[in-house]
């Protein structure tokens, strides 16, 4: 990376260094990179009678293994920053999105924090060539979870997808992916508690297709019981 490089913006780097990183190490531009996701809408103020939404979060890119399962978050900052300089805010949207893998990077590397170390450091320094592959932190991800070939199969199972194209919000992302992981490892019991108008619903069906398409599951009953109070369901 040369001088002039100290003049491009944030989106330059991102064009120019970290995504062909990316495609190097084997991510598939079309179905396993997303970049600038926002995946909330901000937090809802109110202050009297006014009522605005905060900032909402957006991660720079998400890396994704399948459609359903999200491995990476990175955060990209310009070069005249430090490597780490992005490093707390990926960590944070990490933990949002139940992502064990985050990264920061100005173009010239990355800085690795893996949530799956047991043993020796959690952080790394990486050269720009040297981004994980899809397969490698997909193994390291499994190796984590304990997930064993045959629970993989139910666990790598897709999401439905509707005519809209409507797809799980993160928190349902994370909600679904827990439960099928424990049902798939044996859990016969389990609850999950969502609050009201955060899509039950939808996170149930999500959860019985999964189950069923992956052949987990032959028979699934869904039982809804509406209260009295049309903002208290059940």
């Amino acid at each position: 990376m040369t001088d002039r490089n100290k003049n491009l913006s944030e989106r330059d780097i991102c064009t120019k260094f970290i995504t062909p990183a990316f495609v190097k190490a084997g991510w598939n531009l079309q179905d396993q990179i997303r970049e600038e996701v926002f995946f909330t809408k901000g937090r809802i103020i109110v202050r009297g009678k006014t009522i605005s939404r905060g900032k909402a979060k957006r991660a720079d890119y998400i890396l994704y293994y399948r459609s359903n399962l999200p491995l990476a978050v990175i955060e990209a900052k310009d070069v005249n920053c430090s490597l780490d300089a992005g490093l707390p805010q990926a960590v944070n949207y990490g933990e949002m999105l139940d992502v064990p893998f985050v990264y920061s990077s100005n173009g010239k590397g990355f800085i690795e924090h893996d949530r799956t170390a047991s043993s020796g450091k959690i952080q790394r320094e990486l050269s720009i060539d040297e981004f994980p592959s899809p397969q490698d932190l997909y193994e390291r991800y499994r190796a984590w979870k304990n997930i064993p070939d045959l629970v993989e199969k139910i666990v790598a199972q897709e999401y439905f997808e509707d005519i809209g194209g409507k797809t799980p919000r993160y928190f349902q992302q994370v909600a679904i992916n827990r439960a099928v992981e424990a049902i798939a490892k044996g859990k016969q019991r389990l609850l999950l508690v969502m609050a009201t108008g955060t899509g039950k619903t939808y996170a149930a069906f999500q959860i019985a297709w999964r189950l069923w398409k992956a052949g987990a599951k032959k028979r699934i009953l869904f039982w809804w019981i509406e209260t009295s109070s049309p903002t208290n369901r059940a």
